[in-house]
Formats: structure tokens, C-alpha cells, sequence
């Protein structure tokens, strides 16, 4: 249970999904149903009658940055930069012309402080500091910067999502990786499960008496990295920052007083509630930053069930939905959806596990 081999399983390279589904409530949902292992094949659309009138769904709202930059340095070589740290670039503003924060950067050669990069006639940045494998980069810009981001920027898609080229598919990721409820910018991942939501399937679970508040935590690079101990424990897991207002923490504590179910759509949203929650089951409002791991043997608080998507081996994502359903239940469930030939990953198809 905590060797990270045990979270491994094959994954023919077929079902890694590409794209999303042609509509984002028409993807397939696997229900897992805890008490019994018992799976059962359903659509997204059909999460209407699978949840109960007196559910509380809980979204998270944050909005991806299209935070990936493609430029060249000073010298004339190609470079990549993925912005990691979007909140300390819009609040580090210098002269109100720059922007400070942390960055990943891609080149031939690891740049130096000083390296001078350029994005295009409107944004050029400096190597600031390089730390161990991040960099702090400080942007000029002659317009707003978070303007310029969201032009000129490419959404920072997982690498096993493959595109030919930067620019393939970016108008439709730019809407498809994000949900319809995005709302705080700040992310560099989407917080996926949420991605299957239509319009249309909220207004329908709302008409059901199906309650819906967001939470936001703020997905970061962390996402992508993989667990590098043979023993789960020994993982430190990366801190995301969140918040939680009054009028959310007050509708899931008053849910959870009643005996409600809190549905919790995604790991982010999970971590987030478990985290904000005391020893009394209760979410305190505000602001922090979340650096809870959960693997299997945590004691959860607050999440009665939870619409998550099919999560890649040996990643802490896998280890938490196993803490919540059990590690045999999970590898069993993954198993059936190979075999059924659902799609897997970040454009992949969802799981109900109640």
C-alpha cells in the first residue's frame, strides 16, 4: 500500500485521450460504487440521475493562464518559458511595465541571470535569478500584461497530450482546457474532472435541488511531477495556493450538519476541503496554501463521493483516489475501463465513485 509500485498498471498508449470528447457532457462516466465494487457504464450527461436532490457539489473555479511562451534569447536561439507563479507576476508589477515570477524555461542551454529573451514586438523578459530548476524572470511589456498572456500565449497542456506543433489545436484548447465555470485566473493545469460540465448538465442538476459552490485552488506544474521515492510516505507533495470564501464555507458546513452529501468534483477540490477542515469537520473560510498528500489510510473529513477522471500510474492523484475507495477497488475499476475502451487522462472520460 505505500510501495509506489503498487500504484502501477499498463495503459495501452491508444486510450491516453488527444482531444475531448466532440461534447463535454457526452463523455463517458464509470460509476464506482464503494460499498459493493460494483461498476456500472453510463454518459456525463447522465450524472442528473446518479446524484441525489439534496447533494452539495463542489467545483473549483480557477481559470488556466495560457502560460506557455515561445521566443527566442538575445543570441538567436529558441527558448520556451512556462510561467509556474501567474499571481506573483501580476502582483510583482515593478513600474506597472514589469512583472516578476518563477518560470520553467526550455533551450538548448540552461540560461543564465542576464539571458535576454523576446516574445514577440510587445514582451521581452530577463533572467532574473536561477534557482534549482526554475528561474525568476522579469517581463517588460507596453500593454497589460495579463492581455498580452492571454494572446500570445499557449495553454501549458500535459506532455502526454501530443501536438505537431505549438500552435496545433490552440484555439480549441484555449476553450476545451478550461471549464465553464473558470472563473480566478491562476492555474497552469486544469482541474480536469470539471472539464465535462456543459452549461446545459449544471442548470439540470440546479433544477433537480442539486446545490453548487466553488472552492478555488489554484492547479500548479506540481501536477505533472512525478513521485521519485520507492516509498509513498516519504513524497513531499507541491503547495498550491487556495481560497475559500464565507458564503462556500457555510453552505458545506450547513450541508454536512444536515447529513448531506458533499460531492466534490476533482482531487484539487478534495484536497482543498481536507485541508481547510478542522478535527470537527468544519471548513474554516480564507485563504492559504495547500500542501496536503493523501494516500491511502487518510481519515477524510469532509468528501462523501467524488467526480474525478482517470489519473496516470504512480501519481499522487492515483494515491488519492485509492485513499478514498481503496487501492483493490481502484486498480479493479481501472481495469473494466481499459477493457471497455475508455479514454484516460486530462480529455479523457470521468468516473463517479460514491
Amino acid at each position: 500500500m505505500f510501495a509506489i509500485s503498487d500504484y502501477d498498471y499498463h495503459l495501452p498508449e491508444k486510450l491516453i485521450a488527444q482531444t475531448p470528447a466532440g461534447r463535454r457532457d457526452q463523455s463517458r462516466l464509470l460509476h464506482l460504487n464503494r460499498a459493493d465494487a460494483q461498476v456500472s457504464h453510463h454518459r456525463f450527461a447522465d450524472l442528473p440521475e446518479l446524484l441525489q436532490p439534496t447533494d452539495l457539489l463542489v467545483v473549483n473555479d480557477t481559470r488556466v493562464i495560457p502560460a506557455r511562451l515561445f521566443g527566442k534569447k538575445e543570441s538567436g536561439g529558441r527558448v520556451e518559458l512556462l510561467i509556474i507563479d501567474y499571481a506573483s507576476a501580476i502582483q510583482n508589477r515593478g513600474n506597472g511595465q514589469t512583472h516578476a515570477c518563477e518560470c520553467l524555461i526550455r533551450a538548448s542551454k540552461a540560461p543564465r541571470p542576464g539571458t535576454r529573451m523576446d516574445f514577440g514586438p510587445e514582451l521581452s523578459a530577463v533572467v532574473k535569478t536561477a534557482y534549482d530548476r526554475t528561474f525568476l524572470v522579469e517581463f517588460t511589456c507596453i500593454k497589460p500584461f495579463d492581455e498580452l498572456i492571454e494572446r500570445i500565449g499557449v495553454m501549458p497542456l500535459p506532455p502526454y497530450i501530443k501536438r505537431s506543433h505549438p500552435s496545433d489545436h490552440a484555439p480549441m484548447d484555449k476553450t476545451s482546457y478550461q471549464t465553464v465555470y473558470a472563473a480566478h485566473k491562476g492555474a497552469v493545469a486544469a482541474p480536469t474532472a470539471g472539464l465535462h460540465f456543459s452549461e446545459e448538465l449544471l442548470e439540470q442538476l440546479r433544477c433537480k435541488g442539486i446545490e453548487i459552490v466553488a472552492v478555488t485552488l489554484h492547479v500548479g506544474y506540481g501536477s505533472f511531477m512525478p513521485v521519485r521515492v520507492t516509498d509513498i510516505r516519504k513524497h513531499r507533495i507541491h503547495a498550491e495556493g487556495y481560497e475559500i470564501s464565507q458564503f462556500a464555507a457555510e453552505a458545506i458546513n450547513a450541508a454536512k450538519a444536515k447529513g448531506r452529501r458533499i460531492v466534490t468534483v476533482g482531487t484539487t477540490t478534495v484536497r482543498t476541503l481536507e485541508y481547510a477542515a478542522g478535527d470537527d469537520g468544519c471548513i474554516t473560510p480564507g485563504t492559504g496554501v495547500c500542501d496536503l498528500f493523501i494516500y491511502p489510510g487518510y481519515r477524510f473529513k469532509i468528501t462523501d463521493a467524488m467526480i474525478t477522471n482517470f489519473h496516470l500510474p504512480k501519481s499522487t492523484l492515483l494515491m488519492l483516489v485509492a485513499a478514498f475507495a481503496g487501492l483493490d477497488r481502484i486498480l479493479g475499476a481501472y481495469a473494466v475501463a481499459i477493457q471497455e475502451g475508455y479514454r484516460f487522462y486530462s480529455y479523457g472520460d470521468a468516473m463517479l465513485i460514491t
